[in-house]
């Protein structure tokens, strides 16, 4: 166990990006009853996933994290979380053709409510509100009554969560994720774009192997990897009396996880070495995220690592890079050449959305190019560096949604209102997500042939 710690020490330290509830008493009353809920997750599964990090860590898997900016509640629903699944499972298919090895699936699901804001309130026409935190705080709706932060969300929020788990959980387990389905994950708006055809090409020899292995004696019905997939949670644990509440000891270990996702991270907004999340996240066992931004310093980080990673355990800790793509090549070579140095086991992951955010025509928006941009610099600078690029990590829909620009089936600044329905930061739609998928498994399909030429030829 970390020295001097307890799931309630971080309530000793300085805290950034909380919001100011007005019922202090009712804020405890919530987070009492949350202490007698159930877990939503479970430290045998927290540690598998920490297992295959590990395998990231070294070289033989890649992580693929992605989902919702901010879930919401008006928006829960079980289409929702089948679209989002399938266009996943899609996704990873790509990338385990590509690279030829295991995908770890992490979402950004059942619990990513809080979000961090640039400012305390929002002004529209000379009225000054709280700033909306996300669904778990207050509402989006622009009045009085909906932007006071409300305890009795969390108790909302949990309750999502734990559906969401449970459709998650059947369809990962229950045969959905059957790799002879793999023609099914076809998402109807999909099925016309430019990505259509290279997936049913994809999916038709996948289709050709599993008959192949039928013919052998090898099918769904006798090997269960071939059927159901490990998909894991994960979330920015911002609020952290809901992450105490549900912070527990696990009777096999004895060790303190947190069991309000698989995985949670700090953002580049909280990760303050002597503040309240640092101290949170120090003491659970779960494997955890760090976001890295363009101000982290090379001393900063090693110091992070050593606070959150002190026995250097390979799966605990990811590193999830969001620079902007005119920022990795001056940001990312030096962390990594620190990391290098002190022998740090790291997971580095390349968040290509966070830092390349701009406004077009009043919305929020963020073009393909850049995104891509980002990716091919970060792949391109772990291979000069001699180091492994170990995942991505993005905001996504399984709706066929208009909010980053760019894309084979361009959205332009034009048609950003057509089906702009996210709650905080846009998102890619499912046919931009599996576009980046083809881009990503090319980029890692010529990276595993130079690597094999390079040792043919020493």
């Amino acid at each position: 166990m970390a020295q001097n710690w307890t799931p309630g020490s971080w309530r000793q330290k300085p805290i950034q990006q909380v919001p100011e509830y007005p019922d202090a008493a009712a804020l405890a009353a919530t987070e009492a009853t949350l202490a007698t809920y159930p877990p939503l997750v479970f430290a045998g599964e927290a540690r598998r996933l920490k297992k295959q990090l590990a395998n990231v860590a070294e070289g033989n898997a890649f992580l693929l994290q992605g989902g919702d900016c901010a879930e919401s509640f008006l928006e829960h629903g079980a289409d929702n979380i089948r679209d989002f699944f399938r266009a996943f499972l899609q996704m990873a298919v790509v990338l385990t053709y590509g690279a030829q090895l295991p995908v770890v699936k992490v979402g950004r699901i059942a619990g990513q409510f809080a979000k961090p804001r640039s400012s305390n309130v929002e002004v529209q026409d000379g009225v000054t509100l709280p700033s909306y935190r996300g669904d778990i705080i207050n509402g989006i709706e622009f009045n009085e009554a909906s932007r006071i932060p409300n305890p009795e969300r969390q108790l909302d929020a949990y309750r999502q969560s734990a559906a969401t788990l449970n459709l998650l959980r059947a369809f990962a387990m229950g045969g959905y994720a059957n790799l002879e389905n793999v023609h099914q994950w076809m998402l109807g708006f999909i099925k016309d774009s430019p990505q259509a055809d290279r997936y049913r090409k994809l999916a038709d020899r996948i289709s050709e192997t599993m008959d192949f292995m039928k013919a052998i004696g090898i099918s769904a019905e006798n090997n269960p990897s071939l059927r159901e997939t490990d998909f894991f949670t994960s979330h920015e644990a911002l609020l952290l009396g809901y992450e105490e509440a549900l912070t527990r000891v696990d009777s096999t270990s004895g060790d303190w996880y947190a069991t309000s996702g698989h995985m949670i991270w700090i953002g580049d907004r909280t990760r303050q070495l002597d503040h309240a999340h640092v101290e949170y996240f120090r003491g659970i066992k779960n494997p955890i995220g760090l976001k890295c931004g363009p101000s982290l310093t090379p001393d900063n980080l090693i110091e992070l690592i050593d606070a959150l990673n002190p026995a250097n355990e390979a799966g605990r800790l990811t590193l999830i890079c969001r620079f902007g793509h005119d920022k990795v090549a001056d940001s990312l070579p030096k962390l990594i050449r620190a990391v290098e140095k002190e022998g740090r086991k790291v997971v580095w992951s390349c968040d290509p959305m966070h830092g390349n955010t701009i406004t077009l025509n009043h919305y929020k928006t963020r073009p393909f190019e850049r995104i891509l941009s980002e990716v091919e610099s970060f792949f391109q600078i772990h291979r000069a560096e001699g180091t492994h690029p170990g995942g991505i990590h993005i905001e996504m829909t399984g709706k066929d949604v208009t909010e980053c620009t760019g894309g084979a089936r361009a959205v332009t600044a034009d048609s950003l209102s057509d089906r702009y329905h996210t709650h905080c930061d846009p998102r890619l739609n499912a046919d931009q997500a599996l576009e980046l998928a083809f881009l990503l498994s090319e980029r890692m399909k010529s990276g595993r042939d130079e690597k094999r030429l390079a040792i043919a030829t020493a």
